[in-house]
């Protein structure tokens, strides 16, 4: 007897639907509750955080639910719908719109409601209760039965991909699973940079050259290939998943602001590796309010010089350059007097990290998110040219900066699922090995409900960080979906983590085992990027905007 549920995919559409016109209904209630004389008002809308968040949240449930039913339909037609894709879809779907009616886990202590706005579920239940059978413990079993005949795979479910991008995904998880796992804990253990070695096979690979135009040296793959290439590093070990984001960020900024000199004198170097690029925004007053960025550049001649402290600085003490945000005119209060330089570094070494005149810098000590190290700097009229003012022209450094956004948080929900797909992957080891009463963990349901709404959960974020990758790739604005992806990943890959240590039982707790690290490093993907709550409310006001 088959455990998909008759007319899956029609049934998979009718949740969407119905998931789509509950947030409607939110939002309606919700926007009428921040308007003030039909315009969205910022001041009600901080009053309204909790609703407003709320809606943020089920709109990304919704938008999982509609990718999820579109694979699914696509699957169908090709003939390739089978128990592996079929019955995870199932189970978030009924999963899904159960905490869209009853109430959704914006963290661990915040739950939203329909009925905190006094929006109608009740139409929710009759999809609920035609979906439940496919939610049922045996479901859940052939789940996992699944997860372990596909142990070693890419992942459990199939389709999505075109050949090419099929052929990128097994050849990063070959590598990942050879180059990275078996190294990743003692890294992380010992605090270790990444090898240099590591980072230059890499580079040959094309990782930091991936989405960048062929003509700069790059593969020009596009984002749906940087998602696909970001998970596989990532389910090694996050800080390799994470290499390729800075160069991401400063190859995009270059490409689509910088001068022809710029252009020709960094993105080769950025596209194969040669030149290792950080990020260099955030300060101690400053997390996400960059408009009241302080450190400063003075212009002397042909040069600029910085000064002023920054923090939270990744790859900092090891990069050749700086993506450099500083605020150029003294009399601007906003973000209307930044600017953005491409700033030259030499590279430091353990002994030295930053020998470089004028600038400064310590290490921060992090739980995990470890192999790059975290940084403090500061700068005390460190030189830069104005030739590397980006673009050429000042004050333009926050527009600039913001235009990366969109590509910075698909990456990020990339690396999320990876983080996540590791933490299935160590709780499924774990609990087929490990025996209790005679049976392996596997077996007891609340263990195999854990994993198989793991799997399930992966299923969709993939689907909604491909989709937002793929407007992306096709010219559409997409800091809607990408901020969407990113807000749902984050707290997927943390859910997994905690989940897989809670399989582990005792053992998971040891530093000594590899899933403590995956729970380390699966907390900061709620905090960069755009933390949790800063994303939520990106995303409800574009929605409300849209609705008033």
């Amino acid at each position: 007897m088959s455990l998909i549920l008759p007319d899956l995919t029609n049934l998979l559409d009718t949740a969407a639907d119905e998931a789509a016109a509950l947030v409607a209904s939110i939002a309606s209630t919700v926007g009428r509750q921040v308007a003030r004389d039909g315009r969205l008002d910022r001041a009600a809308l901080d009053a309204e955080q909790h609703a407003a968040h709320g809606l943020a949240w089920a709109a990304a449930y919704a938008e999982t639910l509609r990718q999820t039913a579109a694979w699914a339909r696509a699957l169908e037609a090709e003939g390739r719908l089978t128990e592996a894709e079929a019955l995870p879809a199932q189970l978030l779907a009924y999963e899904y719109l159960c905490q869209l009616a009853g109430g959704l886990p914006m963290n661990q202590g915040e739950m939203f409601r329909p009925s905190d706005v006094f929006a109608p579920a009740e139409r929710l239940s009759h999809v609920t209760g035609r979906l439940r059978p496919g939610a049922s413990q045996a479901v859940k079993t052939r789940i996992v039965e699944l997860l372990e005949a596909s142990r070693g795979r890419p992942s459990l479910e199939a389709g999505g991909l075109d050949e090419t991008l099929e052929a990128v995904r097994d050849q990063f998880c070959d590598f990942a699973a050879e180059k990275i796992a078996p190294h990743a804990h003692g890294w992380h253990l010992r605090d270790e940079l990444i090898p240099l070695s590591l980072l230059e096979e890499l580079g040959q690979l094309g990782v930091f050259g991936l989405t960048a135009p062929e003509a700069w040296g790059g593969s020009g793959l596009g984002k749906v290939a940087m998602c696909v290439v970001s998970e596989a590093l990532s389910r090694g070990w996050i800080g390799t998943g994470s290499l390729g984001t800075r160069s991401e960020i400063a190859a995009e900024l270059i490409l689509a602001n910088g001068t022809d000199d710029q252009k020709a004198r960094f993105l080769p170097g950025i596209a194969s590796g040669a030149i290792i690029p950080t990020a260099v925004f955030t300060e101690p007053e400053a997390g996400s309010d960059l408009g009241s960025l302080k450190t400063r550049a003075v212009r002397d001649g042909d040069v600029w010089r910085v000064y002023g402290a920054k923090t939270w600085i990744t790859h900092a003490a090891r990069a050749d350059l700086m993506t450099l945000l500083v605020r150029t005119d003294p009399d601007s209060k906003d973000h209307r007097g930044l600017s953005m330089f491409l700033a030259r570094k030499p590279r430091g070494t353990e002994g030295a990290p930053f020998p470089a005149e004028g600038m400064s810098g310590g290490e921060i000590g992090v739980i995990g998110y470890r192999g790059m190290k975290e940084y403090e700097l500061a700068f005390d009229g460190f030189e830069v040219p104005h030739a590397n003012l980006l673009g050429g022209q000042p004050g333009q450094g926050f527009v600039q900066l913001m235009a990366t956004f969109e590509s910075a948080r698909i990456q990020t929900a990339a690396r999320a699922i990876g983080v996540a797909q590791n933490a299935l992957d160590l709780a499924l080891d774990y609990a087929l090995a490990r025996r209790q009463f005679g049976e392996p963990l596997a077996r007891f349901p609340r263990v195999a409900n854990k994993l198989a709404m793991m799997a399930a959960e992966l299923v969709g974020a993939r689907r909604l960080a491909w989709f937002a990758a793929r407007a992306k790739d096709e010219g559409r604005r997409c800091d809607l979906e990408a901020g969407m992806a990113k807000l749902t990943a984050a707290r997927i890959a943390w859910a997994a983590a905690d989940n897989a240590v809670q399989i582990h039982g005792g053992t998971g707790f040891a530093m000594e085992t590899p899933v403590s690290r995956v729970l380390a490093d699966a907390r900061i993907l709620n905090i960069f990027e755009g933390a949790g709550e800063i994303q939520a409310q990106v995303i409800a006001r574009r929605l409300l905007e849209g609705a008033n």
